[in-house]
């Protein structure tokens, strides 16, 4: 699936929902479905810088493509880098460099989440488009 494949499913998962408790109870499911990080990547280094709760990034890189782990202490923020690790997890550099994440406006979360965790969340973005950015120049 392309990236805004799997950006127009997230949007038509959260469409069926019109109350904001729904839909943070949902992204609180879908932290909580996610796989739990491996003990060893939980290291100084895989924190993402700008969050308010702990975030753990680890991206590895294999056959032209990215593939990104994380996990959070904030199970909201769990929530959230999981949907970005279903976005962009699996594609190359590139895709994910050049990818317009507008699912992220479209289900509201832009709005409806407080100053410090859409912070948190743009710094995410930040650290899978450093990690693409690394990547990308290695293959050159």
């Amino acid at each position: 699936m392309t990236i805004n494949e799997i950006q127009d499913e997230i949007i038509e998962e959260f469409a069926g929902f019109d109350d904001w408790m729904d839909k943070y109870q949902l992204l609180i499911d879908l932290g909580n479905d996610q796989e739990p990080l491996d003990e060893k990547y939980k290291v100084e280094s895989n924190l993402i810088d700008g969050c308010q709760s702990r975030v753990w990034l680890q991206a590895d890189y294999a056959d032209g493509n990215i593939t990104f782990t994380a996990e959070s202490d904030a199970l909201i923020v769990k929530g959230i880098v999981a949907l970005l690790i279903r976005v962009l997890s699996g594609h190359t550099p590139d895709e994910i460099l050049n990818a317009d994440l507008y699912f992220i406006e479209q289900i509201g979360l832009k709005e409806h989440l407080s100053p410090t965790r859409s912070n948190g969340l743009l710094a995410m973005v930040k650290q899978m488009r450093m990690y693409a950015l690394a990547f990308k120049s290695k293959e050159q």
